[in-house]
């Protein structure tokens, strides 16, 4: 019997990067599986990839009403949801005397509010259901501290963890077991952006604060996407019933809580 066999998962943000390898990696534990995003025909790519155990749902978390309709049409298509993994995010660094408003605020719709009321919409119907569940958040070992030039970021992961908390409080009453992971550097296409905003406020040639964050990481490379699999199947197995409101770490040594 595999893991996971009989769950069904809502990721958002899973048509690429993590999400789409913690699809793949519930698929392979016997989930089935909504892969949720903005990008719709690259989420339809995805799960012809991962085959009948996946579909595609549209989805963008700055809007209520696709939340709502993501949530409903996943709990129809897969017969409920019993695990969300919010994931959907975005990136962006400056300088704090060149923080724009519109920059702030289209971190903190995703990043923030996303999470929120995605969290909210499936645990109203988890609490419907009356079967409880698992809510993953994805946080960041930004959330944990502050970084000179990421600072819209940080506060954006900050308040996942902070949201983690009480919303693993409040809703362990109804059976919801509500944790984050706090991945560290993890590598990917999102990072040639991330390494070109430091290149820029930083005056580094490209893949110069790649390195230099690889290097640093004491195990001594930068994560991965599969770095980050154990962790999100656990959490959404039976055997993490008693860790509620919980944000670990999965980032190499980078953090030590």
């Amino acid at each position: 019997m595999k893991r996971l066999d009989g769950k069904a998962a809502l990721i958002t943000g899973a048509a690429r990067g993590i999400g789409l390898e913690l699809a793949r990696a519930y698929v392979a534990e016997g989930a089935r599986v909504a892969i949720a995003d903005i990008d719709a025909d690259r989420a339809q790519a995805a799960a012809q990839i991962l085959g009948k155990s996946a579909i595609s749902i549209d989805l963008d978390v700055t809007r209520q009403s696709s939340i709502d309709t993501a949530v409903a049409l996943t709990a129809e298509r897969l017969g409920g949801i019993d695990v969300l993994i919010n994931n959907a995010a975005i990136f962006s660094a400056a300088p704090i005397a060149e923080i724009t408003r519109e920059d702030f605020d289209a971190v903190f719709a995703i990043n923030v509010s996303g999470v929120l009321f995605t969290m909210q919409a499936v645990a109203k119907h988890m609490i419907t259901r009356g079967q409880g569940g698992k809510i993953i958040n994805m946080a960041s070992q930004a959330g944990r501290r502050g970084e000179a030039l990421v600072a819209t970021y940080c506060a954006s992961k900050a308040a996942v963890i902070s949201l983690t908390q009480s919303a693993g409080l409040n809703l362990i009453q109804h059976g919801i077991n509500v944790n984050a992971i706090a991945p560290g550097v993890v590598d990917g296409e999102h990072w040639d952006g991330v390494d070109a905003f430091f290149a820029k406020y930083e005056g580094k040639p490209r893949g110069q604060k790649k390195k230099e964050v690889g290097d640093a990481v004491p195990f001594g490379r930068m994560g991965r996407a599969s770095d980050l699999i154990g962790m999100a199947v656990f959490l959404a197995t039976n055997e993490a019933d008693y860790i509620v409101a919980q944000t670990i770490g999965v980032d190499g040594g980078n953090w030590m809580s």
